[in-house]
């Protein structure tokens, strides 16, 4: 019996072994047919070679790029130009309700163009059926990227809240230990002549001494809780600025990185029927994307050259994008399974950063702020203008 039995963990073993071997040709092979640079060959492209114009393309790529150049200026600039404007400071109503449009754009722009584009870039048929039609990876990698944008908005807003509190505490410290120098030198300047001229009349000089130390308790005992108060506000002032100051930066990434995705999109298409109804959407896009950028770079008080910096390199992100894909549009293939690859991922990533950004850094932080609570006008007008805005930019969709 035992010489029958001993040889089943063998097949057994062997059987696993070719199942394993099985498996991982058959990724090996699905991989290399998803990173083929070659094109698909199912008929998807014909509709756009019907309307494929290169010279015509080219002089629509040419306007593209002076239109999204000028719309992403203008939208950044006028937050960062009129903040000391009384109209448009950021802590006037109009600024509010258009930061509001602005984030309803942003919404519309994950939820409805970026994840549904790569929904249909990665269940494309030219991509192989397993994996990439047995999973909804486009979904997944946009939670993903929500979820390492929360972390690095949790990290960031530690590191920066940390290096704040220890350079409140060195001006603190450096700011008390004046005072001190400053209160003792004065008290023995002002003692001396106080104890000459009242021991001259008599009275004892311990008890000048005895009445000025404790005016000078008096004084400290009062001090303290407008000096806790104070320190109160400070810290809520440090960590509201260190807020716009991590919601600035991780908003530019994220728009930033689908720019360049669009940008590419549209500078690789030779189809005027593709590129001009994007014209006017992208700069639409672009102009209330640079406001609500331009919004938290104002609220983030940066230096001018900071700012000045930030908003220029979101200014020329998509344009520099539509002029690298006009280069490439000869020797790129966005037809292959690459091409489909790579978009979809990254408009996945992006609609994640774009879809997190907007519902917590933006719509949250300010529709339930105090300031939105008290004011039952204010809170009316700005949900209009986010409804607005979202649904502006989703009935894009139907063009672009």
């Amino acid at each position: 019996m035992s010489f029958l039995e001993e040889p089943e963990p063998l097949f057994l073993l062997s059987g696993i072994r070719h199942k394993s071997r099985m498996y991982s040709e058959t990724l090996i092979q699905q991989a290399t047919a998803s990173l083929s640079a070659s094109s698909c060959s199912n008929g998807h492209g014909k509709v756009g070679d019907a309307c494929r114009d290169d010279a015509a393309a080219f002089r629509l790529k040419m306007m593209a790029v002076g239109a999204i150049l000028v719309a992403g200026v203008g939208g950044v600039a006028i937050p960062l130009v009129g903040r000391k404007r009384r109209i448009l400071r950021t802590d006037g109503s109009l600024f509010v309700l258009a930061k509001a449009f602005a984030a309803g754009v942003i919404l519309a722009t994950g939820f409805v163009h970026m994840l549904h584009d790569a929904q249909t870039a990665l269940t494309d048929p030219c991509l192989p059926e397993s994996p990439w039609q047995r999973f909804p990876f486009s979904g997944f990698f946009a939670m993903l990227a929500a979820l390492g944008t929360l972390v690095v908005d949790f990290a960031s807003t530690q590191m920066y809240e940390r290096k704040h509190r220890e350079e409140q505490m060195g001006l603190k410290a450096a700011a008390s230990a004046a005072a001190a120098a400053a209160t003792s030198s004065d008290s023995i300047i002002a003692a001396a002549p106080e104890f000459d001229e009242e021991v001259g009349d008599g009275e004892d000089p311990m008890h000048i001494v005895g009445i000025h130390a404790h005016a000078a308790s008096h004084s400290h005992t009062h001090s303290h809780p407008h000096g806790h108060a104070h320190a109160h506000d400070d810290e809520g002032q440090v960590s509201s600025h260190v807020r716009h100051v991590v919601v600035s930066q991780i908003l530019e990434l994220g728009i930033v990185s689908h720019s360049v995705i669009i940008g590419l999109s549209l500078g690789v298409s030779q189809s005027p029927c593709t590129i001009r109804p994007l014209i006017a959407a992208l700069s639409f896009h672009q102009f209330f994307e640079g406001f609500a950028l331009g919004g938290c770079i104002s609220q983030a008080q940066f230096k001018n050259s900071a700012a000045a910096l930030m908003a220029s390199f979101f200014a020329i992100t998509t344009p520099a994008g539509v002029g690298v894909g006009t280069a490439l549009a000869r020797q790129y293939n966005s037809r292959s399974p690459r091409a489909l690859v790579v978009e979809g991922v990254l408009d996945s990533v992006s609609a994640g950063i774009l879809i997190y950004m907007a519902l917590v850094d933006l719509i949250a932080a300010d529709f339930l702020s105090r300031r939105m609570s008290c004011n039952f006008r204010m809170q009316v007008a700005s949900y209009v203008a986010l409804f607005l805005g979202a649904a502006s930019m989703s009935s894009l969709a139907v063009w672009a």
